[in-house]
């Protein structure tokens, strides 16, 4: 957490350049990468500092004050070793032996389906949008449609960067430095040590698939949705530290007080956004330390406890949505002037927190599901 607070001055003052460019700049990454902040859930015997997932939410909050997009791919990342961690031993030497800084894009979209039998292992041809971190990954994992004895199944393929492109598709308004591109694959042979069934990795039941020894094995959408809602964290607490140094200084148009922090109506929004940043911490302190609890003893965590675990995720970054709408609207207009860094932040906000993993009500949904007895896998399997 230290180094990540170390980062965030350079992280701030580099945010526009980065956003501009639709991409972090290749120093930025050694940078983070330098600190030792990408190989969080890496494990220990191959270099890694295998953290609490605790410890994986601060330092995205930390990189977050700074600039949301590196926060983001720095999560994303992590989480991508993180899965690279619950292959075969055989895989993981492939990945870090030697290389314990190396970088893991993960893309969790539908699986791709031209997938040919090859001997040995898969031949591969596809596509997977919204590839965050791609552009500075040394492995990619996507989703494949496989045969490996039990019928055509969802799995994990990872692939070598060198293995498949980058195609340029990235043109959204805010988390534009995630450079979260297409990757193509045309014709990539993926052995069968690197292909890894994703069913049981999602509902936890990893028995005989992954060595017991291994923190998190049951976790897997619990460390996903801590490996995002950092930066949304970071971008909003940015925010309103902003505002509140500009307070003292900044007029209130129309009216006779001094500043805005004469202001009632000033002092009221500021108040609220500062309680909806303290609501998201707190949950999302809690999906962390759950998932963290549950690895300590061993415990695939309930459906209920899964459900939870997303719609606390979900609940976080929606207040971290509200606490940057009303930062903007107590800022006033000037807030979204290019040269503001209050209208980058509404932006990525904006944008990260409407991922598919928190939207269009499913968390809800399964939440609620989960309350009344029902099976929220009905409705969704990221649990």
């Amino acid at each position: 957490m230290g180094r990540a607070a170390e980062l965030r001055e350079e992280l701030w003052k580099n945010a526009a350049d980065s956003d501009h460019a639709r991409r972090l700049p290749d120093d930025l990454v050694a940078r983070v990468t330098a600190a030792g902040l990408i190989r969080l859930l890496t494990p220990r015997q191959l270099g890694g500092h295998e953290t609490p997932v605790r410890t994986l939410l601060e330092v995205c909050v930390e990189l977050g004050r700074g600039c949301c997009s590196t926060s983001w791919v720095t999560g994303v990342l992590n989480v991508g070793n993180f899965v690279v961690s619950l292959y075969p031993d055989r895989t993981r030497e492939e990945v870090w032996a030697g290389h314990p800084d190396a970088r893991t894009a993960l893309i969790l979209g539908a699986p791709v389906r031209t997938v040919e039998k090859a001997d040995g292992g898969v031949r591969v041809s596809g596509e997977w949008p919204y590839a965050s971190g791609s552009t500075h990954a040394d492995w990619i994992g996507g989703l494949v449609l496989a045969d490996t004895g039990t019928g055509p199944q969802p799995h994990m393929a990872l692939m070598p960067a060198a293995d498949v492109r980058i195609r340029d598709t990235w043109h959204f308004v805010g988390m534009r430095a995630t450079g979260s591109n297409t990757v193509v694959a045309e014709d990539v042979f993926v052995p069968a040590h690197r292909l890894l069934p994703y069913g049981p990795l999602l509902t936890g039941h990893t028995d005989g698939l992954v060595p017991a020894d291994r923190p998190y094995r049951s976790s897997l959408t619990g460390v996903f949705m801590v490996g995002l809602i950092g930066s949304m964290i970071g971008g909003a607490s940015a925010a309103l530290q902003y505002a509140l140094e500009h307070a003292p200084t900044r007029r209130v148009a129309g009216s006779t007080y001094a500043s805005q922090a004469d202001s009632p109506a000033a002092q009221l929004g500021l108040a609220e956004a500062a309680t909806q940043l303290d609501t998201a911490v707190l949950h999302a302190r809690r999906l962390a330390d759950s998932v963290d609890d549950h690895a300590k003893a061993g415990e695939n965590p309930s459906l209920d406890v899964r459900a939870r675990a997303r719609m606390d995720a979900t609940h976080a970054v929606q207040r971290c949505r509200v606490v940057v709408e009303e930062i903007v609207s107590v800022y006033g207009s000037s807030a979204f002037d290019e040269a503001n860094p209050l209208q980058r932040i509404w932006r990525d906000v904006g944008v990260g927190s409407r991922h598919a993993g928190f939207g269009m009500g499913v968390p809800q949904q399964a939440y609620g599901a989960a309350l009344v007895g029902r099976n929220p896998r009905e409705l969704t399997m990221m649990l």
